[in-house]
């Protein structure tokens, strides 16, 4: 409960810096993804090796037929995925911390400067006015803060590589797997002296499982699409209202 409180916390520091779409994929799929893939996913793939079982007693070919029908596992595959598409949101929310420490650091000296030069009441004015600002602070704590320059540069990247390896990974599973699978498995590796029929534990389960694992990331990837379209354009039109 602990790392999901942390993590609530990093998100709500971070919610001015990122758009609507931005919040909705760091909120809802970001942590459903993890989510279904700890409780759900995680559990129907327990038994995969244990129960994949082919017609031959032959040693060692069970274990090259599984090799060959599985050379990763769906998984750990999905794992890799989300690692991946959460790098570049982890690399900009570090960037976004190292902005705010540093406007944090620059108001911290410009109040050190401002207090050596008051009085008695004047200090108690200052302190007030700063005061003032805190609560300030806190109202506009969730209200949107403007992305520019570099941070701009940097969130558009992330967005950007966020659907590559969305785009990348899907083809991956597209190329080993497909989209579906298979109830029978047609093995014909050494040593296995003959054809030999495999069959997968519950692959009813697992392909429904695996569609469901395929609409999320394309609702992610379409996300990410609009996103992008939306910061480009927002970028576009203020640069223009700023020159003319």
């Amino acid at each position: 409960m602990s790392n999901w409180s942390a993590l609530d916390q990093l998100l709500e520091k971070v919610q001015p810096y990122s758009t609507a779409g931005g919040k909705v994929w760091l909120h809802v799929l970001f942590i459903f993804r993890i989510l279904l893939l700890r409780t759900a996913i995680e559990s129907a793939w327990n038994d995969e090796q244990l129960n994949f079982r082919c017609n031959t007693k032959q040693p060692g070919c069970e274990n090259v037929c599984y090799d060959q029908a599985f050379p990763i596992s769906h998984v750990r595959l999905w794992v890799l995925q989300i690692i991946f598409v959460s790098v570049p949101t982890l690399l900009y929310l570090a960037h976004v911390f190292y902005v705010i420490r540093q406007k944090e650091k620059s108001t911290k000296q410009e109040r050190e400067l401002e207090v050596p030069h008051l009085n008695g009441a004047g200090v108690e004015m200052h302190w007030q006015k700063i005061e003032v600002k805190a609560v300030n602070c806190v109202s506009k704590k969730h209200s949107k803060a403007k992305i520019r320059g570099k941070l701009l540069l940097s969130y558009i990247l992330s967005i950007f590589f966020k659907s590559v390896f969305e785009v990348a990974f899907l083809l991956i599973q597209w190329y080993i797997y497909g989209f579906t699978l298979q109830a029978v498995y047609i093995c014909e590796h050494p040593p296995c002296q003959h054809q030999v029929d495999c069959f997968p534990s519950r692959p009813t389960e697992k392909s429904i499982f695996i569609l469901f694992m395929l609409m999320v990331s394309l609702v992610s990837l379409l996300l990410n699409i609009v996103e992008l379209f939306h910061v480009l354009f927002n970028t576009i039109k203020n640069w223009m209202i700023e020159k003319y």
